[in-house]
């Protein structure tokens, strides 16, 4: 699969640049204008893809070096933009930060490399002016691939700006395609995942209409648009996949409301490409798992933030439950995991029963536990493959269990810590890493493999 994919990636040299508030505010710029767009978020970022969402009212994709191979990456990132006018690609963390912060693998430059995507560099300018230039030539001579075509600045006055993109074009002979000027207030606020979910921000349209305004006066968006053009054509390829054949689909319910809505949507297409129908429904509002189930999958999210709701949700709780003793496959991720403990702390570390399918009990911990890429081998048979299968994944949270689970052997990829993991009980696979699908094709036919199976069971018991 190869075609012309017009895209560019914007980068920083660190977090807290302003990467996610500049992205947001030239995809809606460039909404103003009917330009038809993609969105893409380097890493295993759930939470900016929600605001390219909303910013573009399209599904945001995610790509990471860690879980796939370069094909792959590139079939998606083609796949996902489809026929559109113009890819954005943000990136994550800083430009050069990969795994355990000491590699360039799976860092926002492999992605750059690996997609031949022209690269323009956020640079924050607070507290400097000149300083900025020497900062902007050293990045550029150390990147080997050389991808990095230009730099936007943020936090710069108007008077200063004219003066500065001066110098830094004549003396490190990179384009300066705009500034961000010091705004009134911050856009997006932190919280422990990074940022908060769009809706919680307030009055987010309202605020990414004045940023897109003001950064329709101050950076060349017909400049931006000639640089993406000229990316070279991808060179993706397709995995092998292999679906399901029968008359009818098997039928995955999958929790998607505001406590669980950590999930890949490269996922879900993944699921739907091998024969799987999807069917959403909400722990905090449904009364019961849907009854067409024939798997269940339940994502990440912030389960704590919703816990009293949750545990007022009886009849749903004790559907999950009696679904999943009664031998639905079920795959639960972190967010999901917890709800399946018997209790779960809330933010004030107030204990609220769950669906209570696991003994263990879900409790707040004072910082972030097991976080980032880990590799996962199976010590045992379960739902997404035999024994010694291997799965990339992440992990990511601040709460534990009393219940983590010794199915599953984590191996952090740089340095020597691993630690046992994933609670397996034949249908049912829970624990804390998050899974991407396309690094292990094979296990998302295997997990379907297991609905159908489930399935034909319900016909004969029918």
């Amino acid at each position: 699969m190869t075609g012309n994919t017009p895209r560019l990636l914007l980068a920083a040299l660190g977090s807290g640049s302003g990467k996610t508030m500049v992205t947001c505010g030239l995809l809606s710029a460039w909404k103003e204008q009917g330009r038809k767009l993609a969105a893409f978020k380097c890493g295993p970022d759930y939470i900016d893809t929600m605001f390219h969402k909303k910013v573009l009212g399209l599904t945001s994709v995610n790509l990471d070096s860690f879980f796939t191979d370069r094909e792959t990456l590139c079939y998606l990132l083609e796949r996902g933009a489809g026929d559109a006018e113009l890819s954005v690609i943000e990136g994550v963390m800083g430009y050069f930060d990969g795994l355990g912060g000491i590699s360039p693998r799976a860092s926002t430059c492999e992605v750059a490399a690996w997609t031949e995507s022209p690269v323009v560099l956020i640079v924050n300018c607070r507290g400097m002016s000149r300083s900025v230039i020497p900062l902007i030539r050293g990045v550029v001579d150390y990147e080997e691939q050389k991808q990095i075509r230009g730099v936007i600045l943020n936090q710069v006055s108007p008077m200063l700006y004219p003066l500065l993109k001066e110098q830094i074009e004549k003396e490190t002979r990179i384009r300066v395609y705009g500034y961000v000027p010091v705004l009134p207030e911050g856009l997006f606020e932190s919280r422990h995942l990074g940022l908060k979910r769009p809706e919680e921000t307030g009055d987010l349209e309202r605020r990414l209409g004045e940023l897109s305004g003001i950064l329709s006066e101050t950076v060349e968006l017909s400049g931006l648009f000639s640089l993406a053009k000229t990316a070279p054509a991808l060179k993706g390829k397709k995995p092998e996949l292999h679906p399901l054949f029968g008359q009818a689909p098997v039928q995955v319910a999958v929790a998607r409301d505001a406590a669980f809505d950590f999930y890949y949507e490269d996922n879900l297409r993944l699921f739907r490409e091998l024969g799987a129908g999807i069917l959403y429904f909400s722990p905090l509002r449904d009364r019961e798992v849907p009854k067409e189930a024939d798997g269940l999958l339940l994502p990440g999210g912030y389960p704590e933030l919703s816990a009293k709701e949750l545990s007022e949700n009886v009849s749903m709780r004790e559907s999950v439950k009696t679904a999943i003793l009664g031998g639905i496959p079920c795959l639960a991720e972190c967010g999901g995991f917890l709800y399946l403990h018997q209790t779960l702390e809330d933010m004030d570390g107030k204990a609220w029963p769950m669906a209570g399918v696991l003994d263990g009990h879900a409790f707040r911990t004072p910082k972030l536990g097991r976080f980032g890429y880990v590799t996962l081998t199976a010590g045992e048979d379960s739902i997404l493959g035999k024994a010694g299968s291997r799965f990339a994944a992440h992990e990511f949270h601040y709460w534990d269990s009393t219940e983590n689970g010794e199915a599953f052997l984590a191996e952090k990829p740089t340095g020597n810590r691993s630690w046992r993991c994933m609670v397996n009980r034949n249908n049912l696979l829970a624990g804390f890493p998050h899974f991407y699908y396309y690094g292990n094709t094979e296990a998302a036919e295997h997990f379907l493999a297991a609905c159908r199976r489930y399935q034909e069971t319900k016909g004969i018991e029918g």
